[in-house]
This record gives structure tokens, C-alpha cells and sequence, in this order.
């Protein structure tokens, strides 16, 4: 409907005032909710043709719709804004059309489709998933559902941090106090089997310095010269230079986490196309530096370490090869990111990263431009917000996150207590129940994730997700359960829908809404393909399950005795069900039939 009401508004100015006016000055947008009317046309940009006032041009314009788009049922004027009204028959015969449309993303494909890499989960291998991996891999998750919603070529990428001072930690912490413990014979989840001598290293690590300050020794001396933290950064060495035995425990350990990861990964339904491992891309990117060196693009210190000068950019030196030959986060980024290019020639790379690292992208995207890779323009950093739990921030360190696991399995447990004592699956099998469980679950957590704002810190609170009122994932899940429960009804009494009878039908003005609604679904997706943010698409699920409900509530549907009302409220219901089914479908969030 934009498209067509911008040619014919072009169309009237020619006709008018004898101009031709370029299409980017015709402004439309959706009308104010305190308006009357669906779209808005900003008329100030076209007074220069007029050579009027902007009443008097809105006036002229609006008049030469309503006799040319029969579309237009009225209009009215507000100073400058001309608001028009589209016809109920016009938002008729779209629903009939949207009834037959096998693609409901086609209205959502871009002209030109890109080849996009997202990376998300970016997980160390010294502990395991915790909420705030969980927010990143369902941002990232759903970024990838949208974007190839709208066509284009996305390839879902995941970058494993396997080596460093932190993996290190784990492993010498292990030697020290492990007694030969593995996952088989503690019966722990391998990656926390890892994360808990992570959690011991550290401890230890902090008594040393707080030892070592009471001797009178400054914090930072202290932090840097404890004996535990020497021995890790030898240890570090020593698995850089090939060391048979730091290789093995290295590669025994991180076998473990992988298993433990991938166990998560399938609970929380994510999953990769390709994955990266730092352990691999940092000898490209100690490559690479070393090369840009030779060629004088970085400097050498005197102490041997290699440092690259972004002050051109506004931004600071960074080291990118320690004095002992080490390398440092940015290096390994700086390799994955070449290799990664030469796998997929992409035209965008997405990190899903969070804000805290806002300053460690800038300082990418320079280096590599500064190297001479033109495609760096096409690294863009998804910065996201913080998860917060109401008694504070979360601490890995210090053994105070909130477990991945034991999320999913309390948000799982929670949905079972709420389900159970609200007494709706008399009958069902335990099978029946349990997969309901899982899936109204897991649809809270990803729900109250989700329609945050990316941008945003968020505070996460596990009984307000699983309430089955207001903007929660349950809610929208039980809307299309109901709707599921009638249209098997509509079965069982031999009543089945037929598209022919939508012909003769006449929607009411509640009606109408909710057709407007699902019209809006294809403009939330490619919106949110645009800006990165999955919770445009949440938040409209939220709209049209409500409005629905209402729907529900002030209308009959089963009960209707005119066959052509209740034929096109079945329908209707049907294409709302569809609709919040593939739009929660972007978000990772899977539908019960049942609730």
C-alpha cells in the first residue's frame, strides 16, 4: 500500500501543479494512534511545487485520491499531515489474498540479499554457559532466523576462546588439586567440571595477593607476582611453544567442555554452521601482525613486544604481541576475521557481542583497515546490554553466575508447578505433559529475553517470565493453543473453513484491526531485519495475541449461526494462529498445540 500510495501521490502532483517530483520527498508513515486514519502523508516537502500552503496543498492532494484510489475512503488534515483512511473493502480483499499466500515472508525479501556471517556464543573454555551467554546466543540465534527471513545468505558462526591465561587457570588448578577427577567420575557436566577448578584457581589466586599486600606490597605488584598467576602465564608459554604434556591436559579438558557445551546448545535449540577455534586462528593472526611489521604498518618496542598506533583514528596504541611472543585477544580476532573472509567472501560479519567490549571492535576494525582489508567496513559490532539478576551483577570468577543449565531446568520446573496448578492437562500423558513443559519453559525464558531492547541492560526474573498474563511468552503460547483448541473443534463438528465463502464476507471494525495487525507482521520483520532487534518482533506478538484475546472474549466464533461470519472468523483465526506461530518462530520459540 506505501508503494502504490507514493505513485499515486506522485501522480497527483504532476496533475495538480504540472510537476514531476522525485519519490524520496514523498514522506509516509503509519498515523498517529490519537489520528483518524492509516497513513500519513508529511505534506511540507511538496509545497514547493504547490506554491501554496500546506492545508490548502494536503486539501488538493487528498481530494485527488479519493476520486483516483478507490482505496481511499477519506481523508482529513492536521496543519501539514495529510491523513488518509483506507477502505474496509481494500482491507477485505487483502485478507482474502494473505489467505491464499504460501510465502509469508515474501512481502520481507530484500531486492539485493547479502552474504551474512553472525557470531554469537563466543563461549571460554574455563567455565560453563551462564545467562549472559544465554541472551547472546538467543540475540544471535534470532538475528540469523530474521535476516534469512528476508533472503539473505546467513551463516550462523560461533568462535570457541580455547586458549589463553583463562583456560590455563583451569588447567593448572586441575593439576594441583584434580587428583585425576573427570566427568565420568565426579558425574559432573564436563564444562563444570572445568568451571569449578576455574572458580578454585581463583580463590587461591586472590589469598596470594591479599597475602602478598599485607607483606606491604602494592595491589597491582601483588596481582602480578603471586606465584599462582606466574605459574599460568609459564603455563601459557610453554602450550604457545608445543609442550607435549600442556598440550594433552589442554586438549583432555577442552574435550570435556565441548561435550558440556554442545548438551546446552541443544536444550536452549541453538545451533552453528561453522565454528572457529582461537587455538587455530591466533597463529593466522600472529602471522599477519608479523608480516604488517615487516612492512611497517605496526612498530616494535624495545622489549620486544609489537604495537599497532591508532591515534590517526582517534583511538590509542594497542599492543598486539606480547614482549614474550604471546599473543592477545585482538590478534586472534584479527585472524579469525581474515580467515572467515577467505571462507565466505561475507559482505557484513555480525559480532554478538556485549557492550563492555565496545572499545575492542573499534580498535578491530581499524587494524584491519589500517592492514589493507577494504571488507573491515563490513564488520559490525551487535552491541548488546547487560542481564542482571534482582540481588546484583554475576561474577564467574568468584562462582556467582547463574548456571545455563540450571536455568533452563528451574524455568522448566516452573512452567510444570504453574501448568499443574492451573489444572488444563487432565489426560495428557506424562510424555505429553513433559514436552509442554519444555516448550512453555523454554518460551518464557527466550520471550522475556527477547523483547528487551538489545541495547538495554536488562534485570532477568524467572517468576515474572512464566506468568501466563500480560507480555510474556506463555501468554502469546496459551493465545495459540486457544486458537489450535478451535479450530479442532471447528473439526469435530464437520465445520471446515472455505475460502470461496470469504467472498461474501463483511469484517466488523474489530475485525478489520486485527486484519491491519496481520498486515503489520511483514513490516516488524523487515524492520527488525534493518535495525537488528529481535524485540520489535516480540513486542508485536504480544500486540496481536492481545488483541485477539479481546476478540475472543467480545465475539463468537464456534457459535456464530451465519455460516459466512463464522466461515471468516475461522479463517481469521486461523491466519492470527499462523501468524504468531512464525513470528515466534523467529525468535527460537516453539508453539505448544496444547495447553
Amino acid at each position: 500500500m506505501e508503494y502504490i500510495l507514493r505513485n499515486k501521490i506522485a501522480e497527483a502532483v504532476r496533475s495538480l501543479y504540472n510537476k514531476d517530483v522525485d519519490l524520496n520527498l514523498i514522506q509516509i508513515q503509519k498515523t498517529r494512534k490519537e489520528f483518524n486514519g492509516d497513513y500519513t502523508l508529511i505534506v511540507f516537502p511538496l509545497i514547493r511545487c504547490s506554491k501554496n500552503t500546506p492545508e490548502k496543498t494536503a486539501e488538493d492532494i487528498g481530494n485527488f485520491l479519493i476520486n483516483n484510489l478507490p482505496a481511499i475512503s477519506e481523508f482529513n488534515v492536521i496543519k501539514g499531515f495529510l491523513n488518509l483512511k483506507i477502505s474496509d473493502k481494500w482491507w477485505a480483499d487483502y485478507f482474502k489474498d494473505f489467505c491464499f499466500l504460501d510465502d509469508i515472508f515474501l512481502p520481507c525479501r530484500v531486492a539485493k540479499p547479502e552474504i551474512i556471517l553472525v557470531e554469537y556464543s563466543s563461549p571460554n573454555t574455563n567455565k560453563p554457559l551462564h545467562l549472559g551467554h544465554i541472551r547472546n546466543n538467543l540475540l544471535g540465534y534470532s538475528l540469523y532466523k530474521i535476516l534469512k527471513s528476508c533472503g539473505h545468505n546467513v551463516i550462523k558462526t560461533n568462535i570457541v576462546n580455547d586458549r589463553g591465561i583463562h583456560i590455563c587457570k583451569s588447567m593448572l588448578a586441575w593439576l594441583k588439586w584434580g587428583n585425576g577427577e573427570t566427568p565420568e567420575s565426579s558425574g559432573m557436566k564436563g564444562d563444570h567440571l572445568v568451571g569449578k577448578y576455574y572458580v578454585l584457581f581463583e580463590n587461591e589466586y586472590k589469598k596470594q595477593v591479599e597475602a602478598l599486600m599485607k607483606q606491604g606490597v602494592d595491589e597491582e605488584t601483588a596481582r602480578q607476582t603471586a606465584p599462582i598467576i606466574i605459574e599460568a602465564r609459564e603455563m601459557l608459554v610453554k602450550w604457545e611453544a608445543g609442550d607435549t604434556k600442556t598440550v594433552e591436559i589442554w586438549k583432555m579438558m577442552n574435550s570435556w567442555v565441548y561435550q558440556g557445551f554442545d548438551e546446552t546448545y541443544r536444550k536452549l535449540g541453538v545451533d552453528f554452521d561453522k565454528i572457529y577455534y582461537e587455538s587455530d586462528t591466533y597463529k593466522d593472526g600472529k602471522e599477519l601482525v608479523l608480516k604488517a611489521l615487516d612492512n611497517k604498518i605496526f612498530y616494535k618496542k624495545e622489549d620486544g613486544s609489537i604495537w599497532a598506533d591508532l591515534t590517526a583514528d582517534g583511538l590509542d596504541h594497542k599492543v598486539l604481541l606480547r614482549s614474550d611472543g604471546t599473543a592477545v585477544y585482538i590478534t586472534q580476532d584479527i585472524g579469525t576475521a581474515v580467515v572467515r573472509h577467505n571462507d565466505y567472501k561475507f559482505d557484513k560479519c555480525i559480532y554478538v557481542v556485549g557492550n563492555e567490549q565496545n572499545y575492542h571492535f573499534q580498535v578491530l576494525k581499524a587494524i584491519l583497515k589500517k592492514m589493507g582489508f577494504a571488507w573491515a567496513d563490513g564488520l559490525i559490532h551487535y552491541s548488546y546490554g547487560m542481564v542482571e539478576l534482582p540481588e546484583g551483577k554475576m561474577k564467574s570468577r568468584e562462582g556467582t553466575v547463574v548456571d545455563a543449565d540450571d536455568l533452563i531446568e528451574e524455568m522448566i520446573n516452573t512452567a510444570r508447578d504453574v501448568s499443574l496448578e492451573l489444572g488444563k492437562l487432565d489426560g495428557y500423558s506424562e510424555e505429553e505433559k513433559n514436552e509442554i513443559f519444555r516448550k512453555v519453559g523454554l518460551g518464557a525464558l527466550k520471550y522475556f529475553i527477547l523483547k528487551i531492547d538489545p541495547k538495554k541492560n536488562m534485570l532477568f526474573n524467572p517468576s515474572e517470565s512464566i506468568d501466563f498474563d500480560g507480555n510474556t511468552g506463555p501468554f502469546i503460547q496459551y493465545t495459540y493453543a486457544r486458537i489450535r483448541s478451535v479450530m479442532r473443534k471447528a473439526i469435530q463438528n464437520k465445520i471446515d473453513p472455505d475460502p470461496e465463502l470469504l467472498q461474501s464476507a463483511q469484517p466488523n471494525a474489530k475485525e478489520i484491526e486485527l486484519i491491519k495487525l496481520i498486515k503489520k507482521f511483514s513490516e516488524t520483520v523487515t524492520e527488525s531485519a534493518v535495525t537488528y532487534n529481535p524485540a520489535n518482533i516480540a513486542n508485536y506478538c504480544y500486540e496481536l495475541a492481545k488483541e485477539f484475546n479481546q476478540y475472543y472474549h467480545d465475539y463468537t466464533i464456534l457459535g456464530e449461526k451465519d455460516p459466512v461470519t463464522r466461515n471468516f472468523r475461522l479463517m481469521l483465526s486461523d491466519r492470527i494462529a499462523f501468524v504468531l506461530s512464525e513470528a515466534m518462530g523467529l525468535l527460537g520459540i516453539e508453539m505448544p498445540e496444547r495447553m
